[in-house]
């Protein structure tokens, strides 16, 4: 049991201890970068930041191109730099870029690699991690095993694991009809992914998806839960990179606005939870957006097994072009294009933006919150 208020077990994984177990969500596109990151370092916990369109963020900033392995590399050194724990969240959705990412950020001295959105089933084969941790991203103990079992014959095992239940904001790893099931609850969910765990080497398990309070991450810690990782807390922070209109409109959100999207929806085609007021949304719930999607960093495979597809180039129909929305809540062309605002289930509860230390005194028991 925990006792009095701030009372944290560290949180070590790979030999990188945390002073409290808590992660920072890697949030796509550009609303965890190197400030946000950071500032969760400076607080004992681990900043990470989303590799997603970084080589267009970073070029943007800096004012001339980098590609993606440079852009990784300089984001992490930059979250790193302040004397933090750092690392970076890599979709395996983004499959242009995932190798060079992931090399980037390895170079760079990443304290942790976290991949999600797919399984990551060679991350472990692309270059030798050395002193970086490679935690996995899965939403049930049958994807835990299968990963384990892929990266044994690869002479490594998960360093830790994050498990996202589906009230995580963004993609969800479950199908329409799973979000709502009682077996799909996170706290049903974990005792599975922990055994799974103690089954291949007894290594860290953080939970994530719907995590808002203290009292919420002491619940966890009981039921047997090493860390937790949360993202939308984190979004409405003074140091994160999200837009000020992305913040305002996490802040005026009621419940009945956070919806989970499935047609139109991501052309992933994984459920993807938004705010329905997000302009994007909204225009392609009326179909009044053309098909303007040249990013191309969320590809499918066409007929000869090529990542060359994306349904939101061709047709608006079912989809909403994510590369464009969520550059756009980044600040990136947004004259020319919508936002897409994503956030958790329970962003609505947030009706402040706080400094990061803030934050993280409210997370760890510090300080009471503050009546509304």
């Amino acid at each position: 049991m925990y006792g009095s208020k701030s009372t944290f077990p560290s949180l070590t994984i790979k030999g990188i201890k945390l002073r409290v177990p808590i992660i920072q969500g890697g949030m796509g596109v550009g609303v965890s970068l190197h400030p946000l990151a950071s500032a969760v370092g400076r607080e004992g916990g681990l900043g990470i930041v989303s590799s997603a369109a970084l080589d267009r963020l970073v070029s943007k900033r800096n004012g001339k191109r980098f590609n993606t392995y440079e852009a990784a590399y300089e984001e992490v050194s930059r979250a790193k730099s302040s004397g933090g724990l750092a690392g970076i969240n890599i979709m395996m959705a983004l499959v242009r870029d995932y190798e060079d990412s992931v090399k980037g950020s390895l170079d760079a001295g990443a304290d942790a690699i976290i991949s999600g959105a797919g399984l990551p089933l060679n991350l472990p084969a692309i270059k030798p991690p050395k002193d970086t941790a490679l935690i996995p991203i899965v939403s049930s103990a049958r994807a835990l095993e299968l990963i384990c079992k892929k990266w044994e014959r690869l002479s490594y095992r998960p360093d830790a694991v994050v498990l996202e239940g589906p009230l995580a904001g963004g993609h969800l790893g479950f199908k329409m009809d799973q979000i709502d099931l009682e077996s799909n609850r996170l706290e049903n969910l974990l005792p599975p992914v922990k055994d799974m765990a103690r089954k291949y080497g007894d290594f860290p398990v953080i939970v994530a998806g719907g995590i808002y309070t203290y009292e919420d991450i002491i619940r966890f810690l009981q039921m047997g839960a090493d860390g937790v990782q949360m993202g939308t807390r984190f979004l409405a922070t003074e140091e994160s990179s999200a837009t000020e209109e992305y913040k305002q409109a996490v802040v005026n959100a009621a419940q009945e606005d956070i919806i989970v999207a499935d047609k139109p929806g991501s052309p992933c085609g994984l459920p993807f939870r938004v705010i329905k007021q997000s302009p994007m949304f909204v225009s392609a719930q009326k179909r009044l957006r053309a098909p303007k999607c040249n990013k191309t960093y969320v590809l499918l495979k066409d007929s000869e097994g090529k990542f060359t597809r994306c349904p939101a180039k061709d047709s608006n129909e079912n989809h909403f072009c994510i590369c464009n929305g969520l550059l756009s809540s980044a600040g990136y062309n947004p004259d020319k294009e919508e936002p897409l605002y994503t956030v958790g289930t329970n962003a609505y509860l947030i009706d402040r933006i706080v400094p990061v230390k803030t934050l993280m005194d409210e997370l760890t028991g510090k300080v009471l919150v503050p009546s509304t």
